[in-house]
């Protein structure tokens, strides 16, 4: 019996071996790129799968040969991490409610906790993995499970420096410190009853639009298949590798699934009404409970690659490689969120609505007068593009007093519009990508350009790296943007005033909506791209978010304070339409925030 228990042990110890030499292998593959060692990460499963099925098959037999209980949470780790960088390379959400079913299962059967051992390298592993499972929680929305990994984490950085005096752990103070911050701006969190970032049929498939969204047909319709997403600011919110501004966009190109899963508050396994006690070295994990999670009925997600804080060239590579590989009649989105350097002085510090006229005229007489002094190119007079236009002001992927290696220049993307480009630009130099409009290669581009400013009510809430870009808010969550734009408070309390505001906005977006698929002067840029679900809503919420700071905004030098789409959208759906105006004054009046607005047919 002694010697088939040696065997037991010696082949599960080689399986281990060997899943970890395969683990090895793929954990640093780049998560973008449709073909980046798929055959790699089939074997590396496998290897997994074939070690989870021994374990539990040999369970007794390990436990007597001196399994410890951290050892098997230690594989259901890896498992998540498989899972998890799955869904980051894919996009498939299958993936992401795999990784979190591991993760779940390691918490609640408690593998690194029950043998309260001392030793560092397991402790390591611990704090290790409830980052990694926060990462999943949070973006999985799965808050209530946020707030009680966040609560371990922070006992377990405690006990770890109590009883490890010797170690330094001042980078797992700062993870929890991170994780922090970044509830207490995400409205997830702040507002508990807020609808979902994601697309979610039942609040975003509007009625009255549908038949109308169903019968356009563009001369050309491109699919929505792949996306860059990019946010660079320094000290800006964040936690691990994913922004605050990345975060919301991510959630924002995604479907809400509507399975069970998504429904239920987490709750302690149990049978026969008792709680199960996992203190044993149970290695039985449901490796087909995400089946019953998920939603079959909606289609994939768009494939996104999250980069954080590229350099330039690898930002570059990554477009080229994802504009190679875009599949026929397809639309590639590119979102840049970072801060940009510019040769016109219009990087200012916040401007606040109802201030001071007198300050905004003294700083228009300076700009005028600098203008007088340093007159502008004969390019940019003519109304013609020098050469010089494409590289005169950039966003700025660097450390500060990098040199010039850091700019990312409008020229710079001038090659990928050989493809068919929806470039979101959101920094105080976007306006500086407006020459990328009719300088394209092959296919004409979609630009949504941010405001060269942010404007709000209280100018202490305009510092992005304390609470995220204004522009990507509204984009992403444009009720409550419009709330914090105006300082309005909202809270769980305040339910019934939110889900009447977002009726409101509901029926103004069916109805713009409506409007462009009836438009005849609706630019093929805009219209090949309409029947895409996330990339209309994005468009009717770009609608909204111009029309809002255009009455909210002050009159005199208001273009800075303005985003900008080119091609232009039909003028029926301009701020100043009825159809626009009438929408933001029937939400403003609701909220009875209209004295911060000024309309201009009121």
């Amino acid at each position: 019996m002694a010697e088939v228990d040696d065997v037991v042990s010696k082949t599960f110890r080689a399986l281990v071996e060997s899943a970890d030499r395969k683990f090895a292998r793929v954990r640093d593959f780049p998560s973008y790129g449709r073909a980046q060692g798929q055959h790699f990460f089939q074997k590396v499963f496998k290897a997994y799968m074939r070690l989870w099925k021994y374990q539990q098959e040999h369970r007794t037999e390990l436990v007597k040969a001196g399994l410890n209980r951290w050892e098997i949470g230690e594989i259901a780790g890896r498992i998540g991490q498989l899972y998890f960088g799955q869904y980051m390379r894919t996009s498939e959400a299958r993936f992401l409610v795999e990784a979190y079913v591991f993760y779940e299962a390691i918490l609640k059967r408690r593998y690194f906790e029950g043998c309260k051992v001392k030793d560092l390298g397991v402790r390591f592993k611990e704090l290790r993995f409830f980052a990694r499972f926060l990462l999943v929680s949070l973006i999985l929305n799965r808050t209530e499970m946020v707030k009680v990994v966040v609560e371990k984490l922070r006992a377990l950085v405690d006990d770890c420096k109590a009883n490890f005096r010797e170690t330094n752990f001042k980078e797992w103070k700062l993870v929890v410190q991170e994780i922090l911050r970044f509830m207490n701006v995400d409205t997830t969190f702040t507002i508990t009853s807020a609808r979902p970032v994601r697309y979610r049929a039942i609040f975003d498939c509007h009625p009255n639009s549908v038949p109308y969204v169903a019968r356009f047909h563009a001369k050309k319709v491109l699919k929505f298949r792949d996306a860059i997403l990019m946010s660079y600011h320094w000290n800006e919110v964040k936690f691990a590798e994913l922004t605050l501004d990345a975060y919301r966009m991510l959630q924002c190109l995604e479907w809400e699934p509507s399975g069970s899963f998504y429904q239920k508050h987490p709750a302690e396994p149990k049978e026969n009404g008792v709680a199960v006690d996992y203190s044993g070295a149970s290695g039985l994990i449901d490796m087909n409970l995400s089946a019953d999670m998920m939603d079959p009925t909606l289609p994939p997600n768009p494939r996104k690659a999250i980069l954080y804080r590229p350099s330039v060239t690898h930002l570059i590579a990554v477009m080229a490689t994802i504009s190679e590989e875009l599949p026929p009649e397809s639309v590639m989105l590119v979102y840049l969120s970072a801060s940009g350097k510019s040769g016109h002085s219009n990087a200012s510090p916040v401007e606040t609505s109802g201030g001071s006229r007198r300050t905004t005229k003294n700083k228009l007489a300076s700009h005028n007068s600098l203008e007088q002094n340093f007159p502008a190119p004969e390019s940019h007079i003519n109304g013609k593009k020098g050469s010089s236009d494409y590289y005169d002001d950039y966003l700025w992927l660097g450390p500060k007093g990098n040199s010039g290696s850091s700019n990312l220049y409008p020229g710079d993307i001038i090659p990928f519009t050989r493809r068919p480009l929806f470039l979101i630009i959101d920094s105080d130099s976007s306006h500086a990508f407006k020459v990328l409009h009719g300088a394209e290669r092959g296919e004409k581009a979609g630009l949504l350009l941010s405001p060269l400013r942010p404007m709000f009510k209280d100018p202490s809430i305009a510092d992005i790296t304390q609470n995220g870009s204004q522009f990507t808010f509204f984009l992403t969550a444009p009720l409550q943007a419009f709330c914090q734009m105006v300082g309005f408070s909202l809270t769980d309390s305040d339910t019934e005033v939110l889900n009447s505001a977002e009726n409101l906005l509901s029926t103004a977006f069916s109805k713009w909506e409506v409007i462009l698929c009836k438009s005849p002067s609706l630019d093929l840029v805009w219209a090949q791209v309409l029947s895409d679900p996330f990339l209309r809503r994005l468009i009717v919420r770009f609608i909204f978010c111009r029309a809002v700071l255009s009455a909210f905004c002050p009159r005199e030098g208001s273009d800075q304070y303005l985003p900008v789409c080119l091609p232009q959208l039909p003028n029926s759906l301009s701020p100043n339409s009825d159809a626009v105006q009438s929408s933001v004054i029937q939400l403003a009046d609701h909220l009875k925030v209209t004295d911060c607005f000024h309309f201009d047919n009121t």
